[in-house]
């Protein structure tokens, strides 16, 4: 089916002023769907992101996934001037958001109570720490700062070694929070003609994927950290092959006979009284283990993985980065897409929601201030004006 020639959120004004991974992440979301996202940055040296590193020919990793389809205008905000052109900018979009430092937007006069009586179809999305109160209203927070507290960093990583995730989950988490509750908004607008006032802390986000682990902790004792095997069912991890290693998930007993009959060919393993529940083989999982890996003891990564699937058990093998790029199922999927950038054209991933007849956006990814000069003409400002600022080094 051809593509559609108007996205999503075409028409739909995002005003950034945002920083690092998490708002980022949000906004480049809403920006493969359509929406306008201007992105405020510094003058000269932009988000401090641009700056983690010089990996992708000189960019930074980190801005090169997270700001792709975006204008950057800069602006010194404690300037003369900056106030007239947030006015200008704000009175014409539908969103803005910002991730700052606690209390930053307020001395700014950004805050939602100044903003939404003044635009009052604005729809004001702030991220922080841990929220706007408590005890830990005030205190910076950085991903793995939100791991620890959350208890993430205590149920991950090996017995002996408690670890952070390999990833920036609570940045990822706290942006989707904040893409989908802008889109909620939106949707709410829509009914009330108002905005409204969104507020997402990476504690909380982070929080509510730890959900399981709290209950199973009120339940009876926190999960143990089990590397890359699951704390509470078994058996479902990482085993030892001949020649590397395969990991695979057994979740009901079914599932349990078929494997010991026909993966590890011990069917007297599956009437085994210490292994005949979920509850069985996690009390059991040390003699268990032993059992699978020597059977596994002879057999190559492949043979095993080609008993699962002929088992219909799950399996995957455990790639590398390297080899995650190279997987056939992004190629068979046609996922990878080339992004321009300024720096040239760079390889980027579709975005995980395919929608029938949409193509996203994707579009460069921009430099330092790219977009200043045409925004600030287009928001009325006349080129004496521009030039005069420009001088000034408000952008």
């Amino acid at each position: 089916m051809p593509s559609v020639t108007k996205l999503p959120l075409d028409g739909i004004t995002v005003v950034a002023l945002e920083q690092a991974v998490a708002v980022p992440f949000a906004t480049r979301q809403l920006a493969d769907i359509g929406a306008r996202v201007i992105k405020i940055e510094r003058p000269v040296h932009g988000d401090f992101a641009r700056g983690y590193d010089t990996t992708v020919h000189g960019l930074a990793s980190h801005f090169v996934w997270l700001n792709r389809s975006k204008e950057s205008l800069t602006l010194d905000l404690k300037k003369p001037g900056a106030e007239d052109v947030l006015d200008r900018l704000l009175a014409r979009a539908d969103v803005f958001v910002q991730n700052l430092a606690p209390g930053a937007a307020d001395r700014l006069g950004l805050s939602a109570d100044r903003l939404r009586p003044k635009y009052p179809r604005l729809i004001v999305s702030s991220l922080s720490g841990y929220g706007s109160t408590g005890p830990y209203a005030t205190k910076k927070a950085y991903d793995l700062l939100a791991q620890a507290e959350t208890g993430l960093v205590s149920i991950t990583g090996t017995a002996d070694t408690p670890s952070k995730v390999g990833l920036s989950i609570a940045d990822i988490a706290g942006g989707m929070y904040m893409y989908s509750g802008v889109l909620t908004a939106l949707i709410q607008r829509q009914q009330t003609g108002l905005g409204t006032t969104l507020e997402v802390s990476l504690f909380e986000a982070l929080g509510e994927w730890m959900g399981y682990a709290m209950y199973y902790t009120m339940g009876g004792t926190p999960p143990a950290r089990t590397g890359a095997r699951h704390a509470t069912i078994a058996p479902y991890g990482s085993y030892r092959t001949a020649d590397g290693q395969v990991l695979f998930g057994i979740h009901n007993n079914r599932e349990w006979a078929t494997f010991a009959t026909d993966v590890i060919r011990r069917p007297e393993l599956a009437g085994d009284p210490r292994f005949a529940a979920n509850h069985l083989r996690v009390e059991h999982r040390v003699a268990m283990d032993a059992e699978i890996e020597q059977s596994f003891r002879t057999l190559s990564t492949a043979e095993v993985l080609e008993r699962l699937d002929a088992a219909q058990i799950a399996n995957a093998r455990i790639n590398s980065v390297e080899q995650f790029i190279a997987h056939p199922q992004l190629a068979g999927r046609d996922a990878w897409r080339q992004v321009s950038s300024p720096v040239g054209m760079l390889p980027a991933l579709v975005p995980p929601v395919r929608m029938e007849a949409v193509e996203p956006a994707m579009r460069p990814i921009p430099a330092v201030g790219e977009h200043s000069a045409a925004i600030l003409a287009e928001l009325g400002f006349d080129q004496a004006t521009i030039s005069r600022w420009k001088t000034e080094q408000l952008f």
